[in-house]
């Protein structure tokens, strides 16, 4: 599950201190800057689908979960990749497959590599068993070969991605320890993730490189990692960041993070990772992954999660972003569908009260995703 620990409140006066926000509740009619990936993250949602959980449209109409997001506005699709998960589910193969039916409906692709049999987050980066006795020389090998792997597989098959993550959420690095982030020291992390850029490059060099962090809380750690893996010599093409107000804190701060982040790295920024609870309550047996609720200022409710999302779409393109991503927004509870990989039958789903689909599988009308 995301190992996160902080609990920060967002405060609406913060978010009143930036001029440069948006916040009326609908979206410009001419912005300076604009979003062009507008996206979520549905990694759940193949194994959702062959549960046969059902979702439905504003209306109530049943229809597939991707046509409804893109009727959403949503143009973009993100697909975690673990190497070998015990549940099957999120391994190279089953996101081959998915990846036509994202790309059969007109939608860019990212592929997300964790580098791992499981969750990678801030808190959890542990090599896949596979990888588990190598040090950092056969390392770089492994993520080179496998980055090359998927990529050139799925570019063999018609569904080329447009955009890879050399590692999920990385703040301390990945592949640990070898790739761990001790005392400053990035060397390690810096071999690792020009192993995997150059392999993405090999396979394409069209397809976008994103390296991304959970650092939108604070522009010390940002600036620390990114100026840390600069300074290695690391060359990315997207700077990608988690924004969640409860964990992250104010929407002033993540426009000082996105702002900061394209100004002093010269590159494209997006939110590659938010949500927002529309209840408190809890579907199932699993504890909600954000148990403490909401951010102040706004309530837990489908039109406090929609104006939320809204205005950190307004926020990232006001501060020079180019895209924001929904994380897991058909993740409702359903028996089958755990967050454990190992124990998916016998474990619930945290996110439930975050999905933008309610328990009933009905979307939130509000719900969009502004260019």
């Amino acid at each position: 599950m995301k190992a996160r620990k902080r609990l920060i409140s967002a405060g609406i006066a913060a978010l009143l201190a930036v001029p440069a926000l948006v916040l009326a509740a609908s979206p410009p009619a001419q912005a300076a800057n604009s979003l062009s990936m507008l996206g979520g993250d549905v990694s759940s949602l193949q194994r959702s689908n062959d549960l046969g959980v059902k979702y439905y449209d504003a209306n109530g109409s049943q229809k597939n979960a991707l046509d409804i997001l893109k009727g959403a506005g949503m143009n973009y699709v993100r697909l975690r990749v673990w190497n070998n998960p015990a549940s099957g589910y999120n391994n190279p193969t089953k996101v081959f497959s998915y990846a036509k039916e994202v790309k059969s409906r007109g939608m860019k692709l990212m592929i997300d590599l964790h580098y791992s049999d499981t969750w990678a987050d801030p808190g959890n980066q542990w090599k896949p068993a596979a990888w588990s006795s190598h040090g950092i020389q056969q390392l770089q090998k492994d993520v080179y070969d496998y980055t090359y792997w998927i990529c050139n597989t799925l570019k063999a098959q018609g569904t080329t991605p447009d955009s890879i993550q050399i590692g999920n959420e990385i703040n301390v690095g990945m592949l640990w320890n070898d790739g761990y982030v001790s005392n400053s020291n990035f060397y390690n992390l810096g071999l690792l993730l020009k192993s995997g850029y150059n392999a993405v490059k090999a396979c394409n060099s069209g397809t976008q490189v994103i390296i991304h962090t959970a650092n939108s809380d604070s522009v010390a750690h940002l600036t620390w990692f990114y100026d840390g893996i600069s300074n290695q010599g690391v060359k990315w093409d997207i700077t990608g960041l988690s924004y969640y107000c409860f964990w992250h804190g104010s929407l002033s701060q993540l426009y000082s993070a996105v702002s900061t982040a394209r100004s002093r790295y010269t590159r494209p920024v997006a939110v590659v990772e938010t949500a927002y609870p529309f209840t408190t309550a809890n579907a199932d047996s699993q504890s909600n992954s954000n148990a403490s609720g909401t951010c102040e200022g706004f309530d837990a409710s489908w039109s406090s999660q929609a104006t939320l999302f809204q205005y950190i779409q307004n926020t990232t393109r006001n501060a020079g972003g180019i895209g924001v991503f929904y994380w897991e927004p058909t993740w409702t509870a359903v028996q089958g569908n755990g967050w454990d990989p190992y124990n998916m039958n016998g474990t619930g789903d945290g996110w439930d009260n975050m999905a933008v689909f309610n328990w009933a599988g009905r979307v939130n009308p509000g719900i969009r995703w502004y260019a």
